[in-house]
């Protein structure tokens, strides 16, 4: 049952019938073809009055003075809030999923790249998902390289996959076996720790066991920090070509942009900013996403889960006419069945 909140049953059953119409049609809809099509009960004059009343309180718009009416952002909200009905996957589809990121790789980015192609092919959107937020990772191990007495090159690989690079200078001179003798002192004390939580008194405890110097510890120092640096997650994106099948996105200005967006990480990161450490679906509509650039797009954001600390946003991205509760439910479907791949990534053995 529609709950219309402010607006009444009426108003709220055709608001709801206009969106869904304009997302099957990509046309403006107009009170005899709703009257014709759906059992409304009341007539075309009715309905007309009514739509009038509708776009006087800014849930519809009238493109054209002939035309019939479209939604607006305020009746997307609405719609999307309070009036369409949720949507699950079928079993078969589930399993699907599941199947395919099943035959994933079994590295980390690898999977987000694969899981990323294939929500861009079932929801004929642009998909993108982020990396899992990298206060999440954990230590994997270290590795000191020797270059020469005073050089040498910490390499700290983390559970995310991320690898950090860290050149460092010595005022003692070192030999191979002290960098391999700390490194083993290391990785005994830190592995599986999470990053964030490995403390330079640790660090400190593993140099003095090892008998090197402070500016080796110092650089190690370093390199850990480098390794937890919070820069904005990396974003995998797919699916970009669906939008040329999109009636709203023809104009070829318009795609550009859209393009444009997509090829700047930090705009699009910016487009699921706001739903990072979210712990349910959001969805933005239009002016919502904080850009005349974006007004014309709509974004449904899920998280997932890496184990038990990490997330990520995964997310589909196209027009404001968007089959909503379609894409809620395989975002959702989606994003469960991601976390479950993702369950086993930190008992991956090294190669």
């Amino acid at each position: 049952m529609i709950e219309g909140g402010d607006l009444g049953k009426r108003k709220a059953y055709i608001l709801a019938t206009v969106v869904y119409e304009y997302i099957a049609t990509a046309e403006p809809v107009g009170s005899q073809a709703l009257t014709q099509k759906y059992n409304l009960g009341i007539s075309s004059a009715t309905v007309r009055n009514e739509m009038a009343e509708l776009e006087a309180g800014g849930y519809l718009i009238q493109p054209h003075t002939s035309a019939g009416r479209v939604p607006s952002d305020a009746g997307y909200r609405t719609y999307v809030d309070r009036l369409m009905e949720p949507e699950e996957l079928s079993v078969d589809e589930r399993r699907r999923i599941r199947d395919e990121l099943d035959d994933a790789a079994r590295e980390l980015d690898e999977i987000i790249d694969h899981t990323t192609r294939l929500l861009g092919r079932l929801s004929n959107n642009l998909a993108f998902v982020t990396m899992p937020q990298q206060e999440a990772q954990r230590f994997k191990h270290i590795q000191l390289i020797w270059l020469s007495s005073h050089t040498g090159v910490a390499i700290v690989v983390t559970s995310l996959g991320v690898t950090a690079q860290s050149l460092f200078e010595l005022g003692a001179e070192v030999q191979p076996d002290d960098l391999t003798r700390f490194s083993n002192a290391l990785n005994t004390r830190l592995s599986d720790r999470l990053l964030r939580e490995v403390s330079e008194t640790e660090i400190a405890q593993a140099a003095r066991e090892s008998g090197v110097s402070d500016d080796l510890r110092a650089a190690v120092v370093q390199a850990c920090a480098s390794a937890r640096s919070s820069e904005q997650p990396t974003i995998a994106a797919a699916g970009a070509q669906n939008l040329l099948d999109q009636p709203e996105f023809q104009d070829l200005r318009k795609l550009r942009s859209i393009l444009r967006i997509v090829e700047e990480q930090k705009t699009l990161y910016q487009v699921v900013a706001h739903a990072m450490n979210a712990e349910a679906a959001s969805v933005k509509i239009g002016h919502e996403l904080g850009s005349d650039e974006l007004a014309d797009l709509s974004v449904v954001t899920v998280p997932y889960r890496f184990g038990s600390h990490a997330s990520g946003m995964l997310s589909i991205l196209g027009p404001r006419r968007m089959p909503y509760a379609r894409l809620l439910a395989l975002a959702t479907g989606t994003a469960e069945s991601l976390s479950e791949r993702l369950s086993d990534v930190n008992q991956i053995p090294d190669a």
